[in-house]
C-alpha cells in the first residue's frame, strides 16, 4: 500500500525507462497507478517498432546506476546473474580527439545491457508491484479536462484489442512519458493554452549498428572501446560487449554524414575512424546481424517550466520533456534523477503542482543539456548560439581531454562529471585546473589518424 496516498488513480503515458520509473514511485504516493503502452512490451527483450533507437548502442552510467540500485534492490547482481556486462566506467577504452585517455579506476559503474534488456528487468520489477497495472497495445486519444479546462481528470484510450470502443480512464494525476513525439503541447493549445517554447540544437546525427559474435581478442580485457567524435574526427563509435558472447558496434555520423548499412560501406567507415582499434576487432569477425541505421535530428528542450498557464493534475517527464544527443549516454540516468524529482514532490504529501515540479526538473536537466548543447555546438556545422560561456567550455574541455591523456585523475574526475555524478564546476577546482594547465596551457591540435602519422598542429 502506498506510505501517504494523495489520490486515487494516476495514468502514466509511455512504458519505456521515463514511464516505468515514474510509475514505480507513484506507487509509493498513489492506489493505483495505471501505465497505457502502446506497444507489447511486457516480456519483450528486444527492440520494439514504437521504440526503434533501443537496437543501438546504451550505457546507465554512475548516477543512474545508483538510483535504479535504490528504486531496486539487487537490481545490479539480477542482470549479472542474466549475463549482462558490467565495469567501471573509466576503465573502458576512451579515445577523444583521436587520442586515449589514461585508465582510471572510478568506483562509477556502468551498464551496458542491450536497452530492451535493462528495460525488460525493470519493467517486470515495476509490473509486480501490487498497485501498478501496466495496459499495453493502447493508443492514447486525448486528455480529458473539466469544463473550464483547468484541470485534467483523465485520457481518453483505444485498445486495439477492440479498436472500435474508445473509454475513459480516470486519473488524478496524469504523468506524459510518451517521449519526443509527445502530443502535450497540441493538447495543450486544443485546451487553450500556450504551447511550451522549444530550444533546438540540430546535429544531423545518425546511428547505425551491428552485432557481431566475441573472439576472446576483441577487447583485450576492457567492457568497450569508444572512439567519441570530435570536430576533427567527426565520425565516431561505441563498441562493447552486451552479452557473454555477443558486442554491439553502433556508429555515429554527424551534420549528415549517415554511416551506411551497405556491409562493406560500414566496414570502410569503421576503417575511417582515427584510432585503428574497432576496425582490427571486427573487420574479419562474425557478423550476426544486417546493419540498421537510427536519425536523430536535433536535441530538443520544451520549456514548460517558462509557461505561465498550465493544467493542473497534468505532469511531463522524460524525453517529452528534454531530449538530449544520445551519444553523451544521459537519457536513461536523466530519467532515473526525474523520477527521484518527482518522489521529492510526492512526499511533500501533496499531490505534486506542475509549475513547481517543472521548475525544479527544469533545474535537473540543466546540467546534462548544457554538457549536451555545448559539446554540440564545438562542432562548426551544428547551428546554436555560442556565447562565451560554451566557447570558454569547450577551449578547457579540450586541454582537460588532453590532460587525460597524461593523468589518470584528471579521467576520474572527468568521468565523474560524465557519469552525472559531479557538476561540471568540479572541474574548475583549482586542484584540477593546476592538473590540466600542467599538460596542456595552450588548446592541443587532434590527435593524427591512424592512417595518417602527421601530426596535427597546436592551435590557440
Amino acid at each position: 500500500m502506498p506510505m501517504t496516498q494523495l489520490g486515487a488513480r494516476a495514468v502514466v503515458l509511455g512504458g519505456s525507462m521515463g514511464g516505468v520509473l515514474a510509475a514505480r514511485v507513484l506507487a509509493e504516493s498513489y492506489a493505483e497507478v495505471v501505465v497505457v503502452e502502446r506497444d507489447r512490451v511486457l516480456g519483450v527483450s528486444t527492440p520494439r517498432r514504437g521504440a526503434p533507437h533501443t537496437v543501438h548502442a546504451h550505457g546507465l552510467h554512475a548516477r543512474g546506476h545508483l538510483i535504479l540500485e535504490e528504486l531496486f534492490p539487487d537490481l545490479t547482481e539480477e542482470l549479472r546473474a542474466a549475463g549482462v556486462p558490467t565495469g567501471d566506467l573509466g576503465e573502458m577504452r576512451w579515445f577523444f580527439n583521436g587520442r586515449r585517455i589514461q585508465p582510471a579506476h572510478t568506483g562509477l559503474v556502468s551498464v551496458t545491457a542491450p536497452r530492451p534488456v535493462l528495460e525488460n528487468h525493470v519493467r517486470n520489477r515495476v509490473a509486480a508491484i501490487t498497485n501498478v497495472t501496466l495496459i499495453e497495445e493502447c493508443d492514447v486519444l486525448g486528455l480529458v479536462a473539466t469544463a473550464d479546462h483547468e484541470q485534467i481528470v483523465g485520457v481518453r484510450v483505444r485498445r486495439r484489442t477492440d479498436p472500435a470502443e474508445a473509454e475513459v480512464i480516470d486519473a488524478d494525476l496524469v504523468v506524459d512519458a510518451t517521449g519526443r513525439g509527445s502530443r502535450t503541447p497540441a493538447w495543450l493549445d486544443e485546451l487553450g493554452f500556450q504551447r511550451p517554447e522549444e530550444e533546438r540544437v540540430k546535429v544531423g546525427l545518425a546511428y547505425t549498428t551491428r552485432h557481431y559474435r566475441i573472439r576472446p581478442e576483441m577487447f583485450d580485457g576492457v567492457q568497450s572501446i569508444n572512439p567519441v567524435a570530435s570536430p576533427a574526427h567527426p565520425r565516431g563509435a561505441f563498441f562493447g560487449q552486451v552479452a557473454p558472447d555477443v558486442c554491439i558496434l553502433s556508429l555515429t555520423g554527424l551534420l549528415g554524414d549517415y554511416p551506411p548499412t551497405d556491409p562493406d560501406a560500414f566496414l570502410e567507415f569503421v576503417r575511417s575512424l582515427p584510432v585503428a582499434d574497432v576496425y582490427e576487432a571486427v573487420r574479419d569477425a562474425e557478423a550476426l546481424d544486417e546493419a540498421v541505421s537510427f536519425r536523430f535530428p536535433a536535441s530538443v528542450r520544451r520549456r514548460y517550466d517558462r509557461l505561465l498557464r498550465f493544467p493542473g493534475r497534468l505532469l511531463v517527464v522524460g524525453d517529452a520533456f528534454c531530449s538530449f544527443n544520445p551519444v553523451y549516454g544521459q537519457g536513461m540516468s536523466v530519467a532515473a534523477i526525474q523520477a527521484m524529482t518527482l518522489r521529492s514532490h510526492l512526499r511533500l504529501g501533496r499531490p505534486p503542482e506542475p509549475h513547481r515540479f517543472f521548475a525544479d526538473l527544469s533545474r535537473v536537466v540543466d546540467t546534462p543539456w548544457d554538457i549536451s548543447a555545448g559539446g554540440d555546438l564545438d562542432f562548426p556545422g551544428v547551428e546554436g548560439r555560442r556565447n562565451l560561456k560554451v566557447r570558454i567550455g569547450n577551449a578547457y574541455m579540450a586541454r582537460l581531454q588532453y590532460a587525460a591523456t597524461k593523468d589518470p585523475e584528471v579521467t576520474n574526475g572527468f568521468m565523474r562529471v560524465a557519469g552525472l555524478m559531479d557538476p561540471p564546476q568540479a572541474l574548475m577546482r583549482p586542484s584540477m585546473v593546476r592538473r590540466v594547465l600542467r599538460h596542456a596551457i595552450r588548446r592541443p591540435g587532434p590527435g593524427p589518424s591512424w592512417r595518417d602519422t602527421t601530426p596535427a598542429p597546436a592551435v590557440e
